[in-house]
């Protein structure tokens, strides 16, 4: 199906089944320990056998040797896969990483053997006992000490009028820098995977984002027919980005079990998730934003640097400034430093989520500066068009809409805007706001449907759910469109046999992946309606019923002589070239500050989001819960401490590298404007699930301001940050 031009009415509007409010189908089994996760799928294979990865200890150079004797005499040993036994594996597009193979040594906890036993603990155990020689070559681990020679990104730089000459005349300024840290997903489910071959065939069951993308790429790694590798990823323990790509243990488990010759199962401890893995790289952000006396801005910039293996690519921190505010006189650009940390990739809203932190407190310093309400600096400054690309209008735009109705819920207007001024007990109090962003992106995605003598609709696609709540509201699709309830739909996905979908990431698999859904329930209708001699354009489905004038007839009718299966792909025009799609919402927080220690805590928090048809509210108001409680860690606990003089994070696991836990996150309020666009899809819905942490850090940030009048522009904004600077107890 090919969509080119705005939805207009369909049976979606219908909203029977869409847009209310559902409890995820697969709760039950996560719930009841039913759901099997990749390292826990015992019966897919039988006899399967134990990897344990072996990781550098050196963060740059090459292995001379690697002396295995000792590990393939140890009890219960299989076999023993080292990187000097093959040559570097190919990568997927999006990644700069070596897997495995070859002498190169690119990063710390790169994988360098692999031991296969027949327990997990003997595999262990022999792992230990590899040893390898290296010769270790200087590295570059700080980026602050590579940010000033690194070049700008080719095609990064933007310009729209003259932003220097524009800057210099302007009669209030704001030229200041801000940094952000290096990050770790911290997702619960580790990286895990089962391969198994029969003869050229292999089949990987393993936890991926984006089952398309691995089929592909291990395809390419392993020299095989992509006809000849199944991969299989029914549920996904959390992945924020972190498993959109095939990572080492997918290979490795591949090559483990050719070498054992019976299948192999590999997960990762977490010291390796954090340094073999991708991370959310760490930025350096050059902000400077000129404005006229009255608030309007007549030039802004946002110069970002971020750093990554060579061949990397950078942390688009600039992209929301491109879009969220106006302003004749612009300049974007990022920089890219290669530094020989782990790889830096896509982590939860890659770009604005770190762009955001930095973005949104500039704007609250420039509305100080001009003496405003920081609300009213960022609706002065809203903008309906592309403001690279006058003429350009965004399809739906309710910024001001969502920045109004949260300060009127959050109780914006009892806010002090002195700083330091509200106090309870002990505790310095502050409330803080800003703008979200992210934008919706587009995606082809496909599905087959089937419809049974039993009136049973079954939906096969490779899309994934990542715990976002896809299950259900691919079941609501296919319910709303066959004009049945939920009970009479069985969703299978993960799988590559299926056909090819968005995959999870982006925060575009809800609203494609149901579109899919659409287009190819579409063609089952029209299949439906001849089977039963109906005319399939006034042909309604609803209640188990396929009614045409004054005729109806059973739904399963249309089955009786055999199934009836439809299968298509929806694809998209050039709309997004015509209107800019984008999401957005107000973020709002209050913190307390402790006056003698400088701990902070949350106190309040709000999202007000606009991003289209919410196809499940209450699985929506989960995916925003959780990104507003990643964008806490963010702001307040989370880094990834590097060692600079040998290269790896210290704190690579969850004793560590400090994620938020139940008593740091308050009650968290959500509210869904009501917003339909139908220029997004038939569905007429966007993304929102990274929508959520976009803007959460800054909004703390500015709480914590209001509270203590400290400005702290490095991120985390831990205690040791703010308790030189605190007011006089």
């Amino acid at each position: 199906m090919k969509f080119d031009t705005p939805a207009t009415n369909n049976p979606i509007d219908q909203l029977k089944v869409v847009g209310r409010a559902t409890d995820r189908i697969d709760g039950p089994l996560k719930t009841t320990g039913r759901a099997p996760y990749a390292a826990e799928r015992h019966d897919v294979a039988p006899n399967q056998a134990y990897g344990h990865v072996v990781g550098s200890a050196i963060a740059r150079g090459r292995i001379e040797a690697i002396d295995v004797s000792a590990a393939k005499a140890s009890p219960g040993v299989v076999a023993v896969v080292t990187t000097l036994d093959a040559s570097p594996l190919p990568n997927g597009p999006m990644n700069t990483a070596t897997l495995f193979g070859g002498a190169e040594i690119q990063h710390y906890h790169q994988a360098v053997a692999l031991v296969v036993a027949e327990t997990f603990e003997q595999a262990r155990a022999a792992a230990a006992l590899v040893r390898v020689k290296y010769s270790a070559a200087p590295g570059k681990f700080d980026l602050a000490e590579a940010a000033p020679g690194a070049p700008v990104v080719k095609g990064s730089e933007q310009r729209t009028g003259e932003f220097e000459g524009a800057f210099a005349v302007a009669p209030v300024k704001l030229d200041e820098t801000y940094t952000t840290a290096d990050e770790s997903h911290a997702m619960m489910e580790p990286f895990a995977s089962i391969a198994s071959w029969q003869g050229e065939k292999l089949t990987i069951w393993t936890s991926n984002q984006m089952i398309a993308w691995a089929k592909r790429d291990v395809s390419k790694a392993l020299g095989l027919k992509p006809e000849n590798v199944r991969v299989d990823s029914p549920y996904i323990g959390g992945g924020f980005g972190g498993k959109l790509f095939v990572r080492a243990d997918m290979v490795l488990a591949a090559l483990g079990a050719r070498a054992a010759k019976r299948p192999v199962k590999v997960v990762f401890s977490r010291p390796l998730i954090a340094n073999n893995t991708t991370h959310r790289p760490a930025t350096i952000q050059r902000i400077r934003i000129g404005a006229t006396p009255d608030g309007k801005i007549s030039a802004i910039a946002h110069e970002s640097t971020s750093g990554n293996l060579p061949k990397g690519k950078p942390e688009t921190a600039v992209n929301q400034t491109k879009l969220l505010y106006a302003g004749a006189n612009r300049l974007t650009a990022m920089r890219l430093a290669e530094i020989d940390l782990p790889e830096g990739n896509a982590m939860r809203a890659p770009g604005e989520a770190p762009g955001l932190l930095a973005l949104e407190i500039a704007m609250d310093e420039m509305a100080e500066k001009l003496k405003m309400d920081p609300i009213e600096f960022r609706i002065l400054n809203d903008t309906q068009e592309d403001p690279q690309k006058p003429g350009r209008k965004f399809s739906q735009r309710q910024l001001v809409e969502c920045l109004r109705l949260g300060a009127e819920r959050f109780g914006w207007s009892r806010r002090n805007p002195k700083p330091g001024s509200m106090r309870d007990g002990q505790w310095l109090v502050g409330i803080g706001m800003a703008a979200g962003f992210r934008n919706n992106q587009l995606t082809k995605s496909g599905a087959r449907v089937r419809l049974d003598s039993k009136g049973i609709v079954t939906v096969e696609t490779d899309m994934t759910d990542i715990g976002t709540g896809t299950y259900t509201i691919i079941a609501q699709t296919a319910a709303e469109m066959m004009g049945v309830g939920l009970d009479r739909v069985v969703v299978k996905l993960g799988d590559s046999d299926f056909p090819v979908s968005a995959g999870s990431g982006g925060q575009w698999g809800a609203n494609n992946s149901t579109a899919g859904v659409y287009a190819a329930c579409v063609k089952l209708r029209e299949a439906v309606a001849q089977k039963l001699g109906f005319n399939s354009a006034d042909a309604t489905f609803s209640d188990g019923q396929v009614k045409s004038g004054n005729r109806s007839a059973g739904l399963s009718d249309a089955a009786r002589d055999g199934d009836l299966s439809a299968e298509d792909t929806i694809e998209y025009g050039d709309l997004s070239k015509t209107y800019q799609q984008s999401t957005f919402a107000g973020h709002f927080a209050e913190v307390a500050v402790d006056r003698f220690t400088g701990e902070s805590r949350v106190r309040r928090m709000l999202a007000v989001c606009a991003a289209g048809r919410i196809l499940n509210p209450k699985s929506a108001r989960s995916q925003v819960i959780g990104a507003m409680t990643m964008g806490v860690g963010a702001a307040l606990t989370e880094e990834l401490a590097v060692d600079t003089r040998r290269g790896f994070f210290v704190n690579h696991d969850l004793a560590g590298y400090e994620v938020p836990v139940h008593a740091d996150i308050p009650h968290q309020e959500v509210i869904f404007l009501d917003e339909t666009d139908p220029i997004s899809s038939p569905m007429k819905a966007k993304g929102v699930g990274e929508l959520g942490i976009c803007g959460v850090g800054a909004a703390l940030a500015n709480a914590i301001y209001n509270a203590t009048g400290i400005r702290v522009r490095d991120y985390p904004i831990t205690l040791d940050k703010l308790l030189e600077h605190m007011p006089a107890a």
